[in-house]
């Protein structure tokens, strides 16, 4: 790989990571929110946390999505034979594919929460606040042990 290319790749590697963090901020604190939606009997409280979870699964939406563009750009970046031989990102993508499905999912809630239809606890939240923690910890380790 050419030295302009890699300082490239370098570049979108960075700016992969950035928005990467920011989606996971995003991801990590929108299911406390539901927690807190969940356990309030306070019709001032549950309006209040109807916006906030809105306003911040809209903000952190785009970072996903600059997340996956990213990616994607470093995928073709090293071209597809380094794709094929890269197991270790087929799993890696795996897992992305399940973390969009999960932040998909965060929209059926948001709107299930907005219409009062909730019938879930405040403890399958903090299940639920789990999954991308510990798929955090399994992509982190994928992109840099690359086992």
């Amino acid at each position: 790989m050419s030295s302009f290319l890699l300082s490239n790749v370098l570049w979108l590697k960075a700016f992969h990571v950035i928005f990467m963090v920011a989606w996971f901020a995003g991801i990590f604190y929108l299911p406390r929110l539901f927690v807190n939606h969940a356990e309030t009997s306070s019709k001032e409280v549950s309006e209040q946390l109807k916006g906030m979870e809105r306003r911040l699964l809209l903000f952190v939406t785009p970072f996903a999505l600059f997340t996956l563009i990213l990616g994607i750009a470093i995928i073709v970046a090293y071209g597809s034979a380094w794709f094929a031989a890269a197991s270790w990102l087929h799993i890696k993508l795996t897992l992305v594919i399940i973390l969009f499905v999960y932040h998909g999912y965060c929209f059926k809630l948001v709107s299930t929460f907005k219409q009062d239809k909730n019938n879930r606890s405040g403890k399958f939240y903090r299940i639920f606040n789990e999954i991308p923690v510990l798929i955090l910890f399994a992509v982190i380790i994928l992109a840099y042990v690359k086992p």
